[in-house]
């Protein structure tokens, strides 16, 4: 699909020189292509191929008590982590 989009671009660039019109259309194709064409979700993007997948990033805090319980959560998942593994 790729080359197939690539080829029509050029063919639009090469007419463009006798009607600038279709140097715009050439343009157009290309947004389109590379907004909707390939493949990807408009709303998440392609994660990287062999990068880690953890948990999403959680959202800044909204309160002093959201971040206490948040931080306390970390601190109990620590110490069960290091009790686990010996203390390393």
């Amino acid at each position: 699909m790729g080359t197939v989009v690539l080829s029509g671009t050029a063919v639009l660039v090469v007419l463009g020189f006798g009607n600038h019109l279709y140097w715009l259309a050439a343009v157009a194709v290309l947004y389109l292509y590379a907004r909707h064409g390939r493949g990807s979700s408009p709303t998440s993007p392609d994660p990287v191929a062999g990068a880690p997948q953890g948990p999403a990033p959680t959202p800044a805090p909204t309160s002093y008590k959201a971040y206490r319980a948040r931080r306390d959560q970390q601190a109990k998942w620590e110490r069960r982590y290091a009790r686990e593994r010996g203390g390393r």
